[in-house]
């Protein structure tokens, strides 16, 4: 493991130039060891989104649009014509795309880049796909920065319950919602985070607790079942969770067991918030109804990692996301400002700021 250090990790990295390579910190092998994927090709990044090696929706948004610059690189290395590495690098482009279902930015950072590519050869798609996918990386490192402003200026006292991971890991700078507990956190205010451990895959207690124990924010982690037992307890001043897709209403898609938390959280009268970019709200959603929801393998759920965790035979159910309403959402951070209270109005008075 490496020394803390107080900075937050690096989730993704591009290695050299227009024909470089994507290196994405694999965070399967998480807080066990410090592992590197380097993506020289389309298929190798695909099945990094698909795995979870890397995960977020803005760090896989990211991670797509280094990947349609993986495609062009591919073009030029294979020496393709003008129309062969256009049709190459736009078939890779929306097999990335459709790697993961719910998370918006991942199609969003995608088709960003494949609106400026130039006509030309394959090597000016390459540069012209890396430039643009260089900025998508670096306006959200600024985005993670507003967003931990405008939420560290709102968050209520006592501690803070988090859900799933929203930091580093999950964006290409500081996080969403974690970014807004680390704001606070240097601000000089002084609390704890409880973070959920976030089954089946427990990003919380791999990943969330990892991130703050290197950031040396004090982190005590909990089954989600416990929640609730924590919430009537009256230590906790909020919960603060990420966001995947945001329907234009405030739905809102998160990792399984968001929604429940949600609930609880009203049922005990703490304050519940989102934290998420602008690129994360899907307009053309009326509510949260019409975001997809990916159901991923039985076996995260019965034999994760390989360990049996139920008997042969037993089915599992395993949807990767749920949709919390926005009659709960006390407010979404976004870096804009705080959306409060959560409506299509308010909504859409915020993104109009962009």
């Amino acid at each position: 493991m490496q020394p803390t250090t107080g900075a937050p990790p690096e989730s993704l990295r591009w290695i050299g130039g227009p024909e470089g390579r994507l290196d994405l910190l694999d965070q399967t092998r998480l807080p066990g060891r410090i592992e590197w994927v380097s993506c020289t090709d389309v298929p190798t990044v695909i099945e990094a989104i698909q795995s979870l090696r890397v995960r977020g929706a803005p760090a896989i948004g990211i991670a797509g649009a280094y990947g349609v610059a993986v495609a062009a690189g591919e073009a030029v290395r294979g020496g393709l014509s003008a129309d062969a590495a256009r049709a190459h690098v736009v078939g890779a482009a929306n097999a990335i795309a459709a790697a993961r279902p719910t998370a918006v930015n991942l199609g969003w950072a995608v088709a960003r880049v494949l609106g400026i590519l130039p006509d030309g050869p394959a090597a000016a798609l390459a540069a012209a796909a890396l430039a643009e996918a260089m900025a998508i990386h670096d306006e959200d490192r600024r985005l993670c920065a507003a967003i931990g402003r405008h939420g560290a200026a709102i968050l209520p006292e006592g501690d803070v319950l988090t859900h799933c991971n929203t930091g580093a890991l999950a964006t290409g700078g500081d996080g969403t919602a974690l970014a807004v507990i680390t704001t606070a956190w240097a601000s000089g205010r002084r609390f704890r985070v409880w973070a959920d451990e976030t089954r089946p895959l427990f990003q919380g207690s791999r990943l969330t607790a990892w991130e703050l124990v290197e950031r040396g924010v004090p982190v005590t982690v909990l089954c989600d079942s416990a929640a609730g037992h924590l919430l009537a307890s009256g230590r906790v001043g909020c919960c603060i969770v990420g966001a995947d897709r945001i329907a234009a209403n405030g739905d809102t898609a998160n990792k399984i067991g968001t929604y429940g938390l949600a609930v609880l959280a009203a049922a005990h009268g703490v304050p519940f918030f989102v934290a998420a970019p602008s690129s994360s709200f899907d307009l053309t959603l009326v509510d949260g109804a019409g975001i997809p929801i990916e159901e991923r393998s039985p076996a995260e759920v019965t034999a994760p990692w390989g360990q049996p965790l139920a008997p042969a035979g037993a089915a599992a159910y395993n949807p990767a996301f749920d949709v919390t309403p926005a009659r709960l959402i006390r407010g979404i951070v976004t870096e804009h400002g705080v959306v409060s209270p959560v409506d299509a109005a308010g909504i859409a008075r915020m993104l109009g700021r962009g």
